[in-house]
């Protein structure tokens, strides 16, 4: 039996234990009397063990079935028990207990035995009652637990739109393991006769409260005070759900406090058809998508079309002869939902006033934002967005150098003065890391000597990158407005959406991170440590700024955006994202801009059914976020446990765990890897609470130097064309596989069987080889593991585009339009005209964005020094996978004649 530190999540923990039991008690049930069977019934007893400190917190079977199963195998009824055992493994497996009594007993008949809920047609599923479990938290016996359920049950009703069953524990405890163990749960039910402490002492319980936080202090508090301390308690730990504090204290003393996500109070409640009532209500608040249903509606009306969509309706698809082909396809919905109008009960994009509207205040409610904007053609366009409503030209952005280009484009529209950070390099592997704290404040600290801070306008950065480095976002936003106290921030969280319905990752999104702050600076800790912190460093250099954690005032502004790509990493389809808003300045200063750039950027057609996935999109994670990104990172994490462990793999290949992609000053916890093969999983929770950088366990980076083929040659020849494998980024020696909320365990143990072949195929390759076949792979080896060359630093805008010398940022937007004119381009190409201009100590200037794929990041831009780093970069990787070089001509560059035309009004405004 695998350890519990095998396994990240309770959902598989609880799945690959019942199924163990099965199958051991079915082995049993056979020969109960063959060799080996004292053994098997050992394994039996210490499985039925590991369920019973697990089954408390989940509804189906219940305690009552599970203990029934266990005395029967105790009794020697095996046949018994292998029978009940099989009927709960296949119930859990096909979900069909989400939809009927499943009867566990020999001798009942179960007519639907094979009815496993993936293979039920859509529309069959859509037409069950969804299903959903209520934890009651009050320390009672087991009859008074009957009781309970026996009371919630006796509520439902025929009419009623969910079916529910009910949990019962009784302490606070485990109330907070019951929400992480439990995907199922929607709603809790705190009673007044709560206690604190569980009563099982088991390690992997313990492990999923660290995960939780810990009831920290609540010792200190009056038992009174318990119950609405969990309710706080659990919306740290599971914000979308519902709770509801059943009490016998007073409202003036209910009145003042903190009750986190409780819905409603009842008083000496004992009326369970009002609490069933609320709870149904509570859900379907959750339940209801808006837009989607207003777009299911209208496509049912009979409708005249007479505006400019002929697809509409799907007529002119139904009167064609010759695409029937893609009504087939597609099937008629999709285009009955097709209209240019917003009437109807439709609604405009760009004027929301009805169920758009609706649709977004209800996603800015499941991300935790102030505000919330559908976007129906990606981030990249809400990057722009975003930076031309709150960037003026002139105005000072820093900006993280290696991100998506969405964010310089948005530079050059909003004329952005821009300051580009480096981020830390990852040479041995060919790509960045993240911007380190220090590096932002150093150059917040030189703006604010040179006497621009007033002119710094924002901080743009990529939350999580590509690679899966992950900011300490609260952290940073403090420091930095510690030096500018009204500082905006822009978090790219294209690949971070799912974050926030994991509560480990929670605490590292924009939105979370802006509210926790906003709470925190309200608070009158927070002006004595300021205060104190100003007396410390009244006199302090920029050096000891920078060693120290800096504390912001309490009256700093926190205004933060969040751009977010819901179709990479959510249910949505593809261009579907959103931008999180919560800016406390929003409505003074920012609104009308935001308006006027959003309406500059959207479509006046957009895509209905894109709107219509971001509504169900939504709807899904707030019902079950939770359980999907749970199985999410079980997957990675079971990836990662494979690779590693596995003897063929570990010759050719490696994951590269946090101490391979974070250096060690950045990870204060200490913690080198997430998995380790003698201990299994590190708890994770600290390290994300504490170190400065903390790496995304959903995406696992292979590296491939070791098979002889550079990243983009296993990508495309090996994974895609011979294994039809799809991945997106790889570098020179390394592919990223990328897990999502589709991601299954078959998934991954195809995945894990290629690789084997593989490495068996090397194996066999290498027995063959001849002594210079054997030699050349070596070389090729060694050429993608120890040649690699280093990753060059941003070297610097030309002066033709710097106002000074004091400080680094420079004028993207002259240098991008200056390029518009041939007549101040040149080629170089990078085999001898660049060398040759570099030699003879020519300045030369990139026209261009130059983007290396591999690695996928812009290494120059208009305006930047060519380095003789970057070139020697650039001619070290493939040219032919260069965007912005052309190989007949070579770089595009300003002619000489050009910067000096441009540098001539930049000295005169230097000198005066």
């Amino acid at each position: 039996m695998q350890s519990v530190h095998e396994y990240y999540s309770a959902i598989q923990l609880r799945s690959d234990r019942w199924s163990s039991l099965q199958q051991n008690l079915a082995t049993l049930a056979r020969a109960p009397e063959a060799r080996g069977a004292a053994a098997l019934r050992k394994r039996i007893a210490e499985l039925f063990d590991a369920l019973t400190v697990i089954e408390p917190y989940w509804a189906f079977p219940g305690t009552a079935a599970f203990d029934h199963l266990r005395r029967q195998f105790e009794h020697g009824n095996i046949t018994d028990a292998a029978h009940g055992a099989q009927r709960v493994k296949r119930a859990l497996t096909s979900g069909a207990y989400r939809r009927r009594h499943i009867p566990l007993e020999r001798d009942s008949t179960d007519g639907d035995d094979h009815d496993d809920e993936a293979m039920l047609s859509p529309e069959a599923r859509a037409l069950s009652k969804p299903y959903f479990e209520v934890l009651i938290v009050d320390d009672v016996n087991e009859h008074q637990e009957r009781w309970l359920k026996s009371n919630v049950a006796r509520m439902r009703r025929t009419e009623d739109p969910f079916i529910y069953e009910a949990v019962v524990v009784p302490s606070i405890e485990d109330a907070l393991i019951a929400i992480l163990f439990n995907h199922n749960i929607q709603a809790v039910v705190v009673r007044p006769g709560l206690s604190l402490k569980s009563k099982t002492e088991v390690p992997i319980l313990k492990r999923y409260l660290n995960r939780a936080g810990g009831p920290e202090g609540i010792e200190a508090l009056s038992p009174e005070d318990w119950g609405p301390e969990l309710c706080r308690l659990i919306a740290r730990v599971r914000p979308e759900l519902d709770a509801y504090l059943v009490t016998d204290r007073s409202v003036e003393d209910i009145a003042g406090l903190d009750l986190g996500i409780c819905r409603r109070v009842f008083y000496n409640l004992e009326d369970f058809f009002e609490l069933h009532l609320n709870i149904l209500r509570g859900v379907q608040a959750r339940n209801k998508t808006p837009f989607f249903t207003a777009l299911v509606n209208y496509s049912k009306q009979p409708t005249g079309v007479f505006h400019a969509l002929p697809i509409s309706r799907g007529k002119s698809i139904s009167r064609s002869h010759w695409i029937q082909d893609m009504g087939a396809f597609y099937g008629p919905n999709i285009f009955l939902a097709e209209t240019s109008a917003t009437s109807a009960g439709l609604d405009s994009l760009l004027e929301p006033h009805g169920p758009i509207k609706e649709a977004q205040e209800l996603a800015s409610r499941a991300f935790g934002s102030r505000q919330t904007f559908f976007a129906t053609n990606g981030t990249s366009t809400c990057n722009k967005i975003v930076v031309q409503a709150l960037v003026h030209p002139g105005d000072i952005v820093l900006v993280d150098r290696d991100c998506h280009k969405s964010h310089h484009y948005g530079m050059v529209l909003a004329g952005a003065q821009v300051v580009y950070l480096d981020s830390y390099p990852l040479n041995d592997y060919s790509m960045y890391g993240a911007v380190p704290l220090r590096e932002i404040k150093h150059q917040l600290l030189r703006l604010k000597a040179a006497g621009k801070l007033d002119r710094v306008r924002m901080l743009l950065l990529t939350n999580c990158t590509f690679d899966g480095i992950v900011y300490n976002v609260e952290r940073v936003m403090e420091e930095c407005l510690a030096i500018k106290p009204d500082l905006i921030f822009l978090w790219d969280e294209a690949w971070f959406a799912f974050a926030r319905f994991g509560p480990t990752y929670r605490q590292r999104t924009a939105m979370n991170a802006a509210n926790a702050l906003r709470e925190r600076l309200r608070t009158p800790e927070q002006e004595r440590a300021w205060t104190a912190q100003q007396e410390k460093l009244k006199d302090a250099d920029e050096e000891t700024i920078l060693q120290t954690r800096l504390v912001a005032p309490p009256d700093a502004r926190v205004r933060v955006y969040a751009t977010q790509s819901t179709h990479k990493t959510l249910t949505s389809l593809r261009q579907g994202s959103m931008i999180h808003v919560n800016d406390q300045d929003f409505k003074g200063r920012v609104e009308q801009s935001f308006h006027e750039a959003y309406m500059t950027h959207t479509s006046t057609s957009p895509n209905y059914q894109i709107i219509a996935s971001l509504d169900v999109g939504r709807r899904q994670v707030e019902l079950e976020g939770f359980e999907f990104v749970q199985r999410q990172v079980e997957a990675a994490m079971a990836m990662r446990r494979a690779i590693s462990t596995h003897p063929q793999l570990k010759k050719y290949f490696k994951v590269l765990a946090a101490g391979d992609m974070i250096p060690a000053e950045f990870r204060e916890s200490g913690v080198e890897s997430y998995y380790n093969p003698e201990q299994g999983w590190t708890d994770i929770w600290e390290c994300w609470e504490k170190d400065e950088f903390v790496l995304d366990a959903t995406r696992v980076t292979l590296t491939v130097g070791g098979t002889g083929w550079d990243g983009a040659t296993f990508k495309t020849r090996i994974l895609m064309d011979k294994y039809g494998i799809q991945i997106n980024k790889t570098s020179r020696n390394t592919v990223l596989f990328m897990t999502n909320i589709g991601t299954t365990r078959s998934s991954v143990a195809y995945l894990i069987e290629v690789l084997v072949e593989i490495a068996n195929g090397l194996d066999d390759l290498l027995d063959d080889a001849s002594k210079m076949e054997r030699l050349g792979f070596e070389r090729r080896v060694k050429a993608l593991v120890e040649d690699l060359p280093p990753l060059p630093d941003f070297s610097r805008f030309h002066d033709a585009f710097r106002a000074d010398q004091e400080t680094s940022e420079g004028d993207i937007r002259s240098a991008f339009f200056l390029a518009y004119d041939e007549a101040n381009c040149d080629y170089l190409d990078l085999g001898a005209g660049l060398p040759e201009a570099l030699n003879d100590g020519r300045e030369v200037v990139s026209a261009s964005f130059i983007i290396p794929y591999p690695p996928g990041f812009p290494i120059l831009v208009p305006g930047q020094v060519i380095s003789r780093e970057i070139l020697a970069f650039m001619r070290a990787l493939d040219v032919s996978e260069i965007h912005g070089y052309r190989a007949d001509l070579g770089l595009r560059v300003f002619t000489p004649e050009a910067l000096a035309r441009i540098a001539k009004p930049q000295l005169a405004r230097a000198a005066e």
